[in-house]
């Protein structure tokens, strides 16, 4: 499954929740934007809101950018109920 997110970094706290946009789940990481590290951060939060392993997510597209798309490796059925609950937090 194809998840957009959109990654804010410098946050105080890490979180994956709450809409931007009409689609994407908003990923508030600590890490800031300086080699890839806000990318990684935000992959291992969706991983852990999502309820999979960080193998089973990957970044489709968005590497340098603060919107992206992701994919997620799992039952798709969960996966998407799991999402629309996300984007509602």
């Amino acid at each position: 499954m194809r998840v957009a997110i959109r990654v804010r970094p410098g946050a105080a706290r890490e979180s994956v929740g709450g809409g931007y946009g009409e689609e994407a789940i908003v990923v508030k990481v600590n890490a800031r934007a300086v080699d890839g590290k806000a990318t990684e951060a935000a992959l291992r939060a969706v991983a852990a809101a999502f309820g999979v392993r960080r193998a089973e997510v990957r970044l489709v597209s968005g590497a340098t950018s603060r919107d992206k798309i992701v994919e997620i490796i799992g039952n798709d059925e969960e996966l998407t109920e799991r999402a629309a609950v996300l984007r509602m937090t």
